[in-house]
């Protein structure tokens, strides 16, 4: 007979080792002693298969019953209960089933290299033994108990606590009966004998819509084949222009309470829209689980449960799938940074700092108030590069945009003196996180060779989008935020004073092509006070329009691939909110309609002239005409492509004058064609050109050209000419 001891550690959740307690036992020969924890129950009788007793449990203390029973230790039983209420039901016993993890799993684990946790870890329906239930695994290597708890045993953390693999710090139970969709936490005790709040599963497939903060069951989506299609669409010389969502607010049902639209109302929708703009990608702000609308989705808990704002992950899938029949790709944005410290997700997710830094000053991040993780440790490590792994290969996105890859470089970013500690040489470089950075890019690469990592970087860091063998970070791409905001100081300032400040417009060609760029006008230049677009653009309304046209045909004309925010295609007014829609109604209005079918024609543009997008990221595919015009605050240059007479002509004017008898130094004689103009009629402008739109090479030179033409240069706006021999 078990001692009293025992049985009382069993009863209050305090036994880390329940597996040796509870199920079946050997006892004589023929015989076996089965125990089992049931609160409330009053009677227990052990049935075979055919529900034939095998023998009568004893009631040793309230709800802890055990007995001997005349088969062997393996064969199979099952559980005959009657209840205090009334009721009688026929359970398997959960402590008769062997180990949920393999050895290699555990091994893998051990030393934080499985590749895919997220394939063993989390809770994964299936069956043992030939019985229906759910395998449930968590990392708590610290914890003196863990249990499962859900909406399938009230809670209670006595009632299913799990088995410890020491070799990797994993608990694992198998319940029968468990399903998709059942509602679960992990309850943990801390060595100390702390019961620590409920946690959510990091792993957890699907998560409750925010109040609520349970897990829930999902079935493991199945992977998604690479595409040679979307290798060739996501290529350094393909052509590549973002459209930045946020689903939240992109579009919101108004005569149905305001609600957001589900996944597949978006595919409905959004999907039509980009394809009808012209977009070849969408990029989704974080679409991870997160407790907070506030945070955008860049405060994640569930890391690998799609939203449930929008409906179940199966409906993201299918999202996901309706992008790539479209021909658009889609992009993640992701978050290893940090991570919030709510009391239901990874903040000292054991009782000890297992996800994060302990030292403050290395761990709490102080812009956002939340944590950061400890990439040093590697299954914290492996938890990210898993979770990048998933969202490539189980819903077959194109590729994730690494969200504020600078804090997580620097050590002392955004610290003072004194609230950083230096690496182990001295510096401030996080060598951790940059080993993370390199690791992640890496295995990307050679697992999902048609997916692209892109940075959001905001400082000098060296060689953040080269390739790890030659000493960088490994990422596709790299946001180029010191274009956005040089550029975007230019056009703020009237247009009389940008001649003293040309250089804001031209600086970023000194260095374009040190990194693989993608120019982003993104949703962090349309909140916290900062204004819309259309709103940093000095004069009357007139000018403002008319200086959003020019800058987004500069930039459809600058080398780097394009990434533009929700809302400011149609030159939204109001500051993005992401408590509301945008303001689709300003399409009714002639101007704004005329912007978005300005972006329409870029895009159109941009994809049809490969010498706008081949060579982004290499000095052969720009040439200057005359950056040195400041006097009539003109630009002009040559976009090239892989071909020699593939090359596009653009020229932007940033004042508000015509300038007649404009003459330009062209790259070959011939016909030049205006094949758009963001001062045309049709997008809302005052329909000035070059008369007929074309123009004719004279032998006159001009800008180091032996060849010009004569042009008329519209006010603010920007022309794309193309030539013909």
């Amino acid at each position: 007979m078990l001692h009293q001891h025992t049985i009382q550690m069993i009863c209050h959740a305090s036994h880390g080792d329940p597996f040796s307690v509870l199920g079946p036992h050997a006892a004589t020969a023929g015989q076996a002693s089965v125990r089992c924890f049931l609160p409330n129950a009053t009677q227990v009788t052990v049935v075979n298969e055919q529900n034939h007793k095998l023998g009568q449990l004893k009631e040793r203390s309230s709800g802890f019953f055990e007995g001997k029973v005349k088969f062997a230790p393996t064969e199979t039983y099952r559980l005959q209960v009657q209840w205090a209420d009334g009721q009688q039901s026929t359970l398997e016993d959960p402590y008769r089933f062997p180990l949920v993890l393999g050895d290699m799993d555990v091994w893998l684990l051990g030393e934080g290299t499985h590749l895919r946790p997220f394939e063993v870890l989390g809770a994964h329906p299936g069956t043992m033994l030939g019985v229906a239930g759910t395998r449930f695994a968590v990392w708590a290597p610290n914890a003196s108990r863990v249990s499962v708890v859900g909406d399938f045993n009230f809670w209670d953390g006595r009632r299913h606590p799990m088995r410890l693999r020491r070799e990797c710090g994993v608990w694992e139970l198998f319940l029968p009966g468990v399903s998709a969709g059942s509602l679960y936490k992990f309850e943990i005790r801390t060595q100390g004998g702390d019961v620590l709040p409920a946690r959510s599963d990091p792993y957890a497939l699907q998560a409750e819509l925010r109040p609520a903060t349970a897990s829930v069951v999902g079935q493991l989506p199945a992977k998604v084949s690479p595409s040679t299609q979307r290798l060739a669409a996501n290529g350094l010389d393909a052509p590549v222009s973002i459209y930045e969502v946020h689903l939240g607010s992109w579009r919101r049902k108004a005569d149905d309470g305001n609600r957001w639209l589900t996944w597949d109302e978006l595919a409905d929708t959004l999907i039509p829209y980009a394809q009808d703009m012209g977009f070849t990608h969408l990029e989704l702000m974080p679409v991870s689980e997160h407790p907070f609308d506030g945070s955008w989705g860049y405060q994640p808990i569930g890391l690998y449960a799609p939203t449930s704002r929008f409906g179940d992950a199966s409906g993201f899938g299918r999202l996901v799938q309706r992008c790539h029949a479209a021909g658009i790709g889609l992009i993640l944005d992701w978050v290893p940074a940090h991570f919030p410290s709510d009391a239901h997700g990874l903040a000292n997710f054991d009782g000890t700092h297992l996800y994060e830094y302990a030292d403050p000053r290395e761990g709490f991040h102080q812009d956002w108030n939340t944590l950061i993780y400890n990439l040093g440790r590697t299954e914290v490590s492996n938890f990210l590069v898993g979770n990048a792994l998933y969202w490539l290969e189980r819903f077959g996105v194109d590729g994730l945009r690494v969200d504020a890859v600078a804090s997580m470089l620097y050590r002392d970013y955004s610290r003072k003196a004194g609230e950083w500690v230096p690496n182990v040489f001295g510096g401030r470089e996080n060598l951790e996180a940059i080993a993370f950075l390199k690791r992640v890019n890496e295995v990307v690469g050679v697992e999902c060779p048609s997916a692209i990592t892109l940075a959001e970087e905001s400082t000098a860091y060296p060689a953040v989008s080269r390739p790890t063998y030659a000493g960088g970070l490994g990422f596709h791409y790299k946001w180029n935020m010191g274009w956005m905001h040089d550029t975007l100081a230019y056009m703020a300032r009237d247009p009389i004073y940008r001649q003293h400040h040309q250089g804001e417009m031209t600086f970023g060609l000194v260095y374009a092509f040190n990194e693989n760029f993608v120019l982003p006008i993104s949703h962090d230049e349309v909140v916290h006070g900062k204004g819309s677009l259309l709103t940093k653009m000095p004069g009357d309304r007139w000018q403002q329009l008319a200086n959003v046209r020019a800058f987004l045909g500069y930039m459809f004309g600058h080398p780097g691939k394009k990434l533009l925010f929700m809302g400011c295609e149609f030159a939204q007014e109001r500051e993005w909110n992401h408590d509301q829609s945008l303001d689709w109604h300003l399409l009714n209005d002639p101007a704004h309609a005329g912007v978005q079918s300005l972006v329409r024609d870029l895009n159109t543009l941009y994809r049809a002239s490969p010498a706008l997008y081949q060579q982004d990221f290499v000095p052969a595919g720009f040439e200057w005409i005359d950056h040195s015009d400041a006097a009539h605050s003109v630009l002009s240059f040559v976009r090239h492509g892989h071909d020699a007479d593939t090359f596009t002509v653009v020229v932007c004017n940033f004042t508000p004058q015509v300038w007649q008898g404009y003459r330009l130094g062209v790259p070959q004689p011939g016909c030049y064609r205006e094949v758009l103009n963001t001062d045309s009629a049709h997008y809302g402008g005052s329909n000035v050109g070059t008369p007929l739109g074309a123009a004719n090479t004279e032998a006159l030179p001009c800008h180091g050209k032996p060849h010009s033409v004569l042009l008329t240069l519209p006010p603010l706006a920007t022309v794309f000419f193309e030539w013909t021999a």
